[in-house]
């Protein structure tokens, strides 16, 4: 019995997330408006921190560590890499985001901007494909793998029907010179 590609197709397919989580996070997500019209209210338009600079850095090293993950799990051709690069894309995003924001006006906000621009989004944009496109490698490859073991077995199924009639013609053959 030969099975097709779209048999093996239907047979891999699985759920990326339970039922319940959309209709919860469509939820969560809408519960959340009220809460950031509260703050957009409430919250004071200047507010001097404490820990400023350790809040950069530990964040700018978390950043360097997705990026660090992306190009790990890609090096290794795991398909973790698409976490990875989602996690990385979220973080570059609000990094450009917190920089632009944060930044008073003058130089250091065009510079900001011009980063955000040229490095942080576009980055992001690259970590976003990354993310969208490799579960499609993943997809092809297993579908591939797939193929090749069928096309394998086949061969196999084959050769086996071979050997058995070249056995049964060895035998035929004995038989007669005895």
């Amino acid at each position: 019995m030969e099975t097709s590609v779209e048999q093996v197709d239907e047979a891999a397919r699985v759920s990326p997330a339970p039922r319940w989580v959309a209709p919860t996070f469509v939820a969560l997500a809408v519960l959340t408006l009220p809460w950031i019209g509260y703050l957009a209210f409430t919250l004071p338009r200047h507010q001097v921190t404490v820990h400023y600079r350790a809040a950069w850095v530990g964040f700018d090293l978390g950043l360097v560590a997705l990026l660090g993950l992306t190009a790990w799990h890609a090096y290794r051709g795991n398909r973790q890499v698409v976490l990875a690069a989602a996690a990385t894309a979220t973080m570059l995003a609000v990094d450009a985001w917190f920089d632009v924001t944060t930044t008073p006006p003058g130089p250091d906000l065009v510079v900001s901007i011009a980063l955000a621009a040229l490095v942080e989004l576009p980055l992001a944009g690259v970590c976003l494909w990354i993310a969208r496109h490799g579960d499609r490698m993943v997809q092809r490859r297993l579908r591939q793998l797939a193929l090749r073991a069928e096309l394998a077995a086949d061969r196999a199924a084959a050769a086996q029907r071979t050997a058995t009639g070249a056995r049964r013609r060895l035998a035929r053959v004995r038989g007669r010179l005895r």
